[in-house]
This record gives structure tokens, C-alpha cells and sequence, in this order.
């Protein structure tokens, strides 16, 4: 049975994939995050986190791209991507707990409703008029629940070029 479902097909189209519009969020609430409540200078977390988003984004694509002549190149990089968001994972939490310990259980509301939104969202616009309206916490959870549903999709996504 073919397919045309965009997200699960490596044919150097990576601005379609789902996962890859997702990491792009992700990258600009970061770059946000780090702009509005991190310091400026003396803190290494800042220049990790950049990168952990960046790397992300760019290892969808170029695992995407590589895809089109070398599945295991392909999966390598989509591999490299979800180890990238996981670090980023582990600087939001580190936030979270070095504020408070505010992050959002899996079962609250705001999470709930935040999973809601982010799965139905995948534009940075969206995310960048969020940015705006809510503090720190919020867009760390915000950032987290994002970052859980990007892995979700690696993960298919690397099913699918396993088979």
C-alpha cells in the first residue's frame, strides 16, 4: 500500500516532516528562553542549549537529506537529533528544579492542555506569540512537552527507515 504521508518519507523534503517543523519551534522557544531569563555571560548552559536546539533542527534535516543515498548516514543523524533534544531536555528540567522544581506532572491540566495546543501547532509564529504571553515556567514545560512530542515523532520516524 503506498504512501504519502510526508512525515514518514525521506526524500530530502525535510521542511515537510512534521518532526522537523516541530525542532524548529523548539530552536526559536529556545532562543527566546535563553534571550529573556538566562544571563547573559559566565553561564556555559546558555551556549548548550543553543546548540542542543540547533542541533536538533539541523540533524532532522541533514538525516532527511542523507536519507535520499544513505539510510544508515540517514539514521545515524535522525539519531544524533533526539540525543541532541534529550540534552536540552535535561537543561529545561535542570531549570525547572533549580526554580522551584515547577515542572508540569504529566497528568495536570496545564499539561494536558499544553500537549493539546503543541500538537496541533507546528509553526514558529504560534510559538513566538506563547513566548510573549507566559513566564519562565510556562515556557519551559511548554518547551519540554514540545521536545517529548518531537521525540515521539523521531521515533516513528526511525521505525519507518528501519523497515
Amino acid at each position: 500500500m503506498p504512501t504519502n504521508d510526508k512525515f514518514l518519507s525521506p526524500k530530502g523534503d525535510y521542511k515537510n516532516l512534521i518532526a522537523f517543523r516541530k525542532s524548529e519551534c523548539i530552536y526559536d522557544i529556545t532562543l527566546y528562553f535563553i534571550e529573556h531569563y538566562l544571563p547573559k555571560i559566565g553561564d556555559r548552559t546558555v551556549d548548550q542549549m543553543k546548540q542542543a536546539a540547533r542541533s536538533g533542527k539541523q540533524n532532522i534535516a541533514e538525516g532527511n537529506e542523507t536519507g535520499t543515498t544513505s539510510m544508515e548516514a540517514c539514521i545515524k543523524l535522525v539519531n544524533v537529533a533526539k540525543a541532541s533534544l534529550k540534552e536540552l531536555q535535561e537543561d529545561y528540567e535542570d531549570y525547572l528544579r533549580n526554580h522551584g522544581n515547577q515542572m508540569w506532572d504529566v497528568n495536570s491540566q496545564q499539561c494536558r492542555n499544553a500537549r493539546a495546543w503543541c500538537k496541533e501547532h507546528s509553526t514558529p509564529a504560534d510559538y513566538m506569540r506563547v513566548c510573549q504571553l507566559r513566564n519562565d515556567i510556562t515556557l519551559a514545560n511548554i518547551a519540554l512537552v514540545l521536545i517529548h512530542q518531537t521525540d515521539f515523532l523521531l521515533r516513528r520516524l526511525l521505525e519507518k527507515y528501519k523497515q
